[in-house]
């Protein structure tokens, strides 16, 4: 069965959560996510996202820092071929984190 995201959000969070910790759910769907305006951090590890489509819905977070989604289809398929976090780089410009390892920007680097 395909899992998700709607599915593990519950009416009245969208408001307030900061969190969300939802790793292990074999999620494949972020369907509802846009609703979680005040998402920080966002750890969904080994699960079964396979498509950028899906991941394009975690830019309607304007919240959202620190990303986990290590072990999901997409994420091992393109960090084989080296291109994974080039590709949420510029899919989520506001990320900080990705994986567990900070991102850093060239404009960052260039005001320091």
């Amino acid at each position: 069965a395909v899992v998700s995201t709607q599915s593990v959000i519950t009416a009245g969070v969208g408001d307030t959560l900061e969190e969300l910790w939802i790793s292990y759910n074999l999620i494949e769907k972020m369907k509802g996510i846009g609703v979680l305006k005040k998402l920080k951090v966002l750890f969904m590890s080994n699960n079964q996202v396979k498509d950028w489509s899906e991941v394009q819905k975690l830019a309607e977070l304007p919240c959202l820092v620190d990303l986990n989604m290590v072990s999901n289809p997409i994420e091992e398929k393109h960090s084989l071929d080296q291109t994974w976090r080039a590709e949420i780089e510029k899919k989520l410009v506001k990320l900080k984190k990705l994986d567990g390892i900070p991102i850093v920007r060239q404009d960052e680097e260039d005001e320091g």
